[in-house]
C-alpha cells in the first residue's frame, strides 16, 4: 500500500465535507481530489517521472498542501524546506537532492528567485498562490489536464519524502522516508488516537515537520485541516474556538507562551480531543498546568526525523494515571503498536528496567537511510535497528523516559550529568519561561554546568536566586555553576532550542569540545 491510497480513502469518505481552510480559500474533499489528479498529470507532462524530487518553499496554506498530495499521487518525492532556514542551508539541501521542480509561495518569491538561478537540476517551478512573471499559479498549472491520473507501479519501498534533520546537532542530513514508513506513521497515529467523525485539525507550525505529519494523518481519515501561518498564541486560541479544533500539534515553547497568557483560563478548549506535543522535552510542572488548562487531552509522541512521530505514545489515559504516579508526567509513553523500542548499552546489549542506556527502534517507521552518507548510515542503522542517540530508561510498567541526547551529556569531574534533569528544576521556577543547560570549559572539572535562561514577560529574578533555587533540589555537582539570563534563546523553526549555537559561544577557540 502507498501513502496516496490512504489519502484517497480519506478524500472519498465525505466528498462534500470541507477538507482545507486558510485565510484565503476553502476546498472540499472532492475538490482536493480532482485538483491533485490534474496536478499529477501536469507534473508528469512537465518531464517529471516516478521518483523525481519536488521542492516546497512555502508558508502554511491550503494550496501548498494540495500540491503536496499531488506530488505523492504522481509518484514523486516531497522535498520540503522552510523560509526560516538560511537560504544557503535550503539551497544546499535542494541541490544535494537534485530538486527537479519547485513549488513556492509568493511570500517567499525573493529567495525562490535564488533557487531558480542556482539549482542546476530544476526543470520547472510554480508560485502556488499567485501568477508570477515566469511562473504559473497552481490553478493555471492544472487547467486543461485530466481529472484522472493513471498511477504506475509505485511500490511501498519507493521514497515518498526526504526531510532534513535540521542541523540542530551538526550538519543537516537528508532522511529518506519510504511509502511504507509513511503508511506506518498514519496507521500508528489512528491506532493511538482514534479521531471522531468530522474531526478538525489545526496546522499552526511548519508543515515541514510534525504539523505536516499530523495533517497528513488527518486527511487520510476524512478530516478537515485549518491552516494558520504563525504559531501565535492569540491566533491559535482564536482558531480553536472559531473552528472547534479537535486535534493539533504544538512544540513546548509555544505551549509555554500560551500558558503565560493572563486570559488563558477564560478560553474555550472544550472541542479538543488530542493536544499533541513533541520535538523537545516539556517541563513536568508546565505539563501539569497544561492538563489543568486544556483538559485531559494532552498527548505525546516520541520519534525523530529518522523514525517519525510515534515510536512511543503517551495519551490522555496515560496522563490520567499520573494522579497516582506523578513520575509519569516525565514519560514519553509506551512503545506504539508499530514499533519495538529497547534500551541498550554501548555494545548493543539490552539493559534491565531502570537502567539508563541508548534507545533503539525496530519498526517500519524507520528511514531507508541518509542520502549519500554511508558512514553515518553504518552508525545509525545496525542489526535491523535505528540507534537514535537518545538516552533514557524504561520502568517496570513499560513506560519510557528520555533523559537526554548523547551529545548533550555533560561530564564534570568524572560525573555524568544530564541537562534535562536540571532544566526540569529551572522550568519549575515561576519566573522562567524557557531554559537550556550546557557544559562549558572549566580548567578544574573539564566541563562546568551552565544555565541559559529566558524569563517570562514582566518577571525579574537574579542569576544568584536561580542558582540557589537549583541547589535546593539538585546534588551540588549538578547545580549550575553559572546562570545567564538572555532575552531569547536561539531556536529551530519548530521552536526547539539550538544548544549547538549556545555551546559555540562558549567553546570558541577550545581544542576539544568535551
Amino acid at each position: 500500500m502507498r501513502a496516496i491510497d490512504l489519502f484517497d480513502y480519506g478524500l472519498s469518505r465525505e466528498p462534500n465535507r470541507v477538507c482545507l481552510i486558510d485565510n484565503h480559500c476553502k476546498f472540499s474533499h472532492s475538490e482536493v481530489s480532482v485538483f491533485t489528479h490534474k496536478l499529477a498529470n501536469a507534473l508528469r507532462n512537465g518531464g517529471l517521472i516516478r521518483g523525481s524530487r519536488v521542492g516546497f518553499y512555502s508558508s502554511n496554506c491550503a494550496l501548498t498542501f494540495i500540491a503536496m498530495l499531488a506530488v505523492f499521487r504522481a509518484g514523486c518525492v516531497w522535498l520540503p524546506v522552510h523560509p526560516r532556514n538560511s537560504i544557503n542551508e535550503n539551497l544546499e539541501f535542494l541541490i544535494e537532492n537534485s530538486c527537479e521542480f519547485l513549488f513556492y509561495h509568493s511570500s517567499t518569491s525573493i529567495d525562490a528567485a535564488e533557487f531558480k538561478k542556482n539549482i542546476p537540476t530544476l526543470k520547472g517551478f510554480n508560485c502556488v498562490d499567485a501568477l508570477a512573471e515566469d511562473a504559473p499559479n497552481l490553478e493555471s498549472m492544472a487547467n486543461g489536464y485530466s481529472d484522472y491520473f493513471s498511477s504506475d507501479d509505485l511500490g511501498e519501498d519507493d521514497i515518498a519524502w526526504i526531510k532534513s534533520t535540521g542541523g540542530t546537532t551538526g550538519r543537516s542530513k537528508s532522511v529518506l522516508i519510504s511509502n511504507r514508513s509513511l503508511v506506518t506513521l498514519i496507521s500508528a497515529f489512528h491506532w493511538c488516537m482514534p479521531l471522531p467523525d468530522g474531526h478538525v485539525t489545526l496546522a499552526a507550525t511548519p508543515l515541514t515537520h510534525a504539523a505536516g505529519n499530523v495533517s497528513l494523518c488527518s486527511v487520510a481519515n476524512g478530516g478537515t485541516i485549518v491552516f494558520i501561518n504563525k504559531a501565535d498564541p492569540a491566533l491559535i486560541i482564536d482558531a480553536i474556538e472559531r473552528y472547534r479544533i479537535s486535534t493539533m500539534f504544538l512544540p513546548p515553547t509555544v505551549i509555554y507562551n500560551m500558558l503565560a497568557l493572563p486570559e488563558i483560563r477564560r478560553c474555550d478548549f472544550s472541542s479538543l480531543r488530542y493536544f499533541i506535543y513533541c520535538a523537545a522535552p516539556m517541563s513536568v510542572d508546565k505539563m501539569r498546568e497544561a492538563i489543568d488548562v486544556f483538559g485531559p487531552v494532552m498527548s505525546q509522541g516520541w520519534g525523530l526525523a529518522e523514525a517519525p512521530l510515534l515510536c512511543t505514545f503517551m495519551g490522555p489515559d496515560d496522563y490520567a494515571k499520573a494522579k497516582d504516579k506523578p513520575q509519569l508526567l516525565a514519560s514519553c509513553g509506551r512503545e506504539s503498536p508499530f514499533a519495538h523500542v529497547e534500551i541498550v548499552d554501548e555494545l548493543g546489549t539490552p539493559m534491565p528496567d531502570g537502567e539508563i542506556g541508548e534507545l533503539i527502534v525496530k519498526s517500519n517507521l524507520v528511514m531507508n537511510g541518509y542520502f549519500n552518507r554511508q558512514e553515518e548510515n553504518e552508525k545509525a542503522l545496525r542489526n535491523g535497528a535505528l540507534y537514535t542517540g537518545d538516552v533514557g530508561y524504561r520502568d517496570s510498567d513499560g513506560f519510557y523516559y528520555i533523559v537526554d541526547r548523547n551529545k548533550d551529556l555533560i561530564i564534570s569531574g568524572g560525573f555524568n550529568i544530564y541537562p534535562s534533569e536540571i532544566e526540569q528544576v529551572l522550568w519549575s521556577h515561576p519566573a522562567v519561561l524557557d531554559c537550556a543547560v550546557i557544559g562549558v570549559p572549566d580548567s578544574n572539572w573539564g566541563e562546568a554546568v551552565k544555565a541559559i535562561v529566558q524569563l517570562k514577560p514582566n518577571h525579574i529574578v537574579t542569576d544568584e536566586e536561580l542558582r540557589n533555587f537549583c541547589r535546593k533540589s539538585l546534588a551540588v555537582f549538578k547545580a549550575p555553576k553559572t546562570v545567564e539570563i538572555w532575552d531569547d534563546l536561539p531556536r529551530s523553526m519548530l521552536g526547539k532550542v539550538l544548544k549547538r549555537e549556545i555551546r559555540d559561544k562558549f567553546w570558541q577557540g577550545e581544542a576539544r569540545r568535551i
